[in-house]
C-alpha cells in the first residue's frame, strides 16, 4: 500500500497577529453596523498569527488581477522549490525517481500549470504526469491524497509528488463588507507544502481505502465570485454546521474498513475553523484533543486552505506519538460542500524500498 511521507511546509516571513487584525478591522470598518459581531467572530477563530506572501500594507492595497497574478507566480516559482527540495529529502527520493506531481492551488492561475515549469527547472522526468487541481478549495489537499493513492495503485512502483501552493492574501478585496468576508479577512493565512507518496518504502500514514463525499445543493456555500477584480469569497453562515452531515461519510468509510472512527490512533483533519474542529469532534464522538496538530495549524497558521493537512500531518511526524500500526484518518473539507477522506495505518518502513 502507498504510504504518505513526511510533508514539507514552509510559510511567509511577513507576519500578522491577531491584535493587528482586530486593530485594523475596527479602523477600515469602524463604521460597520455589524463590527461587533465581527471582531467577536475573529476572536473566537483561534487564530493567532498569519504569515503573508507581501508586508501587510501592501496586502490591503488592490493592484487589480493582472498585477495580483504575477505576484502569484512570482511567489510561486519562488517559493515552491525549496519545499519540494525538502519533501523529497523526508522521502529518500530525488527528483528522477518521481512518476507523477499533483499540483493543488486555489488562490492563483498559471496555464499551463507550475507543474510544467517545475518539470522543466527541478530536474523531473520529461514523461513525469502532470496532475493540477485548481477548483476543490480547501478540500484540494485532501483530494491531492486520495489522487495519489490511485495512481500509485494503478502503478505500483510510482512515486507521486504532492504540492500544495495557496497565496490566500492574494484574494484579499477591501470593497467586500459581509460579515464572512470579515471574517475569512483574518482567518486565511498562505502557506506552502509538499509531501511524497511512495508506492514502496517509506514511514508514515499507509493510504489503504479513500472516500470523497458531496453534501447536494451546498455549491453556493462556498465559492469564488469571479469578477474584474479578482476571486471573491463567498462563506455561506451555515458552513460550520456542515460537519453533522459529513461525519457519517467519515463513519462508513472507517466502517468498510474495518475501523470504528470514534476510536483512530491519529486525526489529520483540515482546520477550517475551531467550529468545524469541536462539532467534528460532537459527531465522532472524539475527545477534542486528538484534533490538536489540527488546532496547531490553525493557531499559528490560521486557514492555509489546502495546505492545512499538510501541516497537521507534519506536526504529527514530529511529536513522536503516533506508533507503528496506529489506525488513523485524514480529510479535508471544502466547496461543494465536499469531503476527501482516507483512513490507513501507520507504517514505519513497512515495505522495504526497491533495490
Amino acid at each position: 500500500m502507498p504510504i504518505l511521507c513526511k510533508p514539507a511546509v514552509s510559510v511567509p516571513e511577513h507576519v500578522v497577529t491577531l491584535a493587528q487584525t482586530l486593530e485594523l478591522c475596527n479602523t477600515i470598518h469602524a463604521d460597520h453596523p455589524q463590527l461587533e459581531l465581527a471582531l467577536r467572530l475573529l476572536r473566537n477563530t483561534g487564530v493567532q498569527t498569519r504569515h503573508f506572501v507581501r508586508p501587510l500594507e501592501e496586502t490591503l492595497s488592490h493592484p487589480g488581477l493582472t498585477e495580483r497574478n504575477r505576484l502569484y507566480q512570482e511567489h510561486s516559482k519562488l517559493r515552491v522549490p525549496p519545499v519540494i527540495h525538502e519533501a523529497l529529502s523526508n522521502a529518500s527520493l530525488g527528483a528522477e525517481d518521481i512518476d507523477a506531481i499533483v499540483y493543488v492551488s486555489c488562490t492563483g492561475f498559471l496555464m499551463p500549470s507550475m507543474t510544467a515549469h517545475l518539470v522543466n527547472e527541478m530536474g523531473f522526468r520529461s514523461d513525469t504526469r502532470q496532475i493540477p487541481i485548481a477548483q476543490l478549495g480547501c478540500a484540494a489537499g485532501g483530494a491531492a491524497i486520495n489522487q495519489a493513492f490511485t495512481f500509485c495503485t494503478a502503478f505500483p512502483d510510482a512515486n507521486v509528488l504532492i504540492v500544495a501552493c495557496e497565496f490566500c492574501s492574494l484574494c484579499y478585496q477591501p470593497t467586500d463588507k459581509g460579515v464572512g468576508n470579515l471574517l475569512s479577512n483574518g482567518l486565511f493565512g498562505d502557506a506552502v507544502a509538499a509531501a511524497v507518496v511512495r508506492a514502496r518504502g517509506g514511514a508514515g500514514p499507509r493510504l489503504e481505502r479513500t472516500a470523497s463525499y458531496l453534501i447536494p445543493h451546498t455549491e453556493d456555500w462556498i465559492c469564488y465570485e469571479v469578477k474584474e477584480t479578482g476571486f471573491h469569497f463567498r462563506l455561506d453562515k451555515r458552513v460550520p454546521k456542515t460537519m453533522e452531515p459529513l461525519a457519517p461519510s467519515m463513519r462508513a468509510l472507517a466502517q468498510a474498513h474495518g475501523m470504528d472512527a470514534s476510536k483512530l490512533g491519529f486525526y489529520i483533519i483540515h482546520a477550517g475553523g475551531p467550529r468545524i474542529l469541536d462539532d467534528l469532534a460532537l459527531f465522532l464522538n472524539v475527545d477534542r484533543d486528538r484534533f490538536r496538530y489540527s488546532r496547531a495549524t490553525l493557531t499559528s497558521y490560521g486557514n492555509i486552505a489546502s495546505a492545512v493537512v499538510f501541516d497537521a500531518l507534519r506536526r504529527a511526524f514530529e511529536d513522536g506519538e503516533v506508533r507503528e500500526g496506529a489506525t488513523g484518518m485524514i480529510a479535508g473539507f471544502g466547496p461543494g460542500i465536499t469531503a476527501e477522506i482516507c483512513v490507513g495505518h501507520w507504517a514505519e518502513d513497512a515495505f522495504p524500498a526497491a533495490a
